[in-house]
C-alpha cells in the first residue's frame, strides 16, 4: 500500500476542519485515493496545511464516524470499503404515505428560509460557493409520533417561489412535483448514528440507529433539490421492487 500525501492548497470560507473533510472526500470521490489505501498521517496533514493537530483530528474522526475512513491503532488511517447500495426507485410523499395507512398526519416547520449554506451542500447541488439556497427543516409525525426529519435544500434557480410556499398547508414534495416534473433522481440509503439534534427530534432511545435517505433530483439538467430524510430505525423501513 502507498501513502497518499495531499499537497493541494485549501481555499474557501468553510471552517478549517470542514475544508480538510471536503478535500479528503474529493480525493475519495474522484478515485485519487481508493478503498484500503492509506491517507497521510495526522502529523503530515498538520505540516502540509499548516493547521493544528486538533483540527486535523476532528476532520479525520468525523470522516471515520461517517464511515468513509477506517483508523487502525498503530498502523494508520485508510479509505473504507464503499457501503452497499440498494435499488430505490421512488419516494412517496410522507403525508400521503401515512394517510394511506389510515393514520393521522401532522408536521412541525422548524426552518423555512433562504440562506447561505455549507460548501459541501452547494457542491452536491453543483452551485458556486456562497450561493444562497432555500432551506427547510420539517418534522413529520404519524399518530403524533415523529417519523421523519426532512432537511431539504432547494435550488432557487429552478424553484424561485419556494420561499413563499406555506409548508403548513402543502408538503415540499407535493409542491415541487406539481411545479416541475423531475428528469431523474439519485438515492443513497445508509444506517447512521445520528447527531444529538436528530436524536432529540425523532425521540430516539439510547443507541437506536437512524435510517438516512439522501436524495438529489434534477430538473432541466440542473440539480433542483438535495434532501436528507432521517427516520427512526425501529419505526420505519424503506422497501422497493424492481424488474431487472
Amino acid at each position: 500500500m502507498f501513502r497518499i500525501i495531499m499537497k493541494r492548497p485549501i481555499t474557501g470560507t468553510a471552517p478549517l476542519y470542514q475544508k480538510i473533510k471536503n478535500h479528503i472526500m474529493g480525493q475519495i470521490e474522484s478515485g485519487e485515493i481508493k478503498p484500503h489505501q492509506k491517507i497521510s498521517s495526522e502529523n503530515e496533514l498538520v505540516k502540509i496545511f499548516g493547521i493544528s493537530r486538533m483540527t486535523v483530528n476532528r476532520a479525520v474522526r468525523e470522516l471515520t464516524d461517517e464511515g468513509y475512513l477506517v483508523r487502525l491503532a498503530g498502523v494508520g488511517t485508510f479509505v473504507a470499503e464503499p457501503r452497499a447500495q440498494s435499488h430505490l426507485i421512488e419516494v412517496n410523499d410522507i403525508s400521503e404515505e401515512i394517510r394511506t395507512r389510515g393514520h393521522f398526519y401532522s408536521s412541525e416547520i422548524l426552518k423555512h428560509h433562504k440562506a447561505k449554506v455549507k460548501t459541501d451542500i452547494l457542491s452536491r447541488m453543483s452551485l458556486p460557493e456562497n450561493t444562497p439556497v432555500f432551506h427547510c427543516l420539517i418534522l413529520h409525525f404519524e399518530q403524533y409520533m415523529p417519523i421523519q426529519l426532512e432537511d431539504r435544500y432547494v435550488n432557487p434557480q429552478v424553484f424561485p417561489e419556494f420561499g413563499k410556499v406555506n409548508l403548513s398547508e402543502i408538503t415540499p414534495h407535493k409542491y415541487l412535483m406539481a411545479e416541475a416534473p423531475l428528469q431523474r433522481a439519485e438515492h443513497i440509503v445508509s444506517a447512521i448514528t445520528p447527531k444529538a439534534s436528530v436524536r432529540d427530534a425523532l425521540k430516539l432511545k439510547g443507541n437506536e440507529p437512524c435510517l438516512l435517505l439522501e436524495r438529489r433530483t434534477w430538473v432541466k439538467d440542473k440539480v433542483a433539490t438535495y434532501t436528507k430524510l432521517y427516520h427512526p430505525g425501529s419505526r420505519y423501513r424503506l422497501q422497493d421492487q424492481f424488474t431487472p
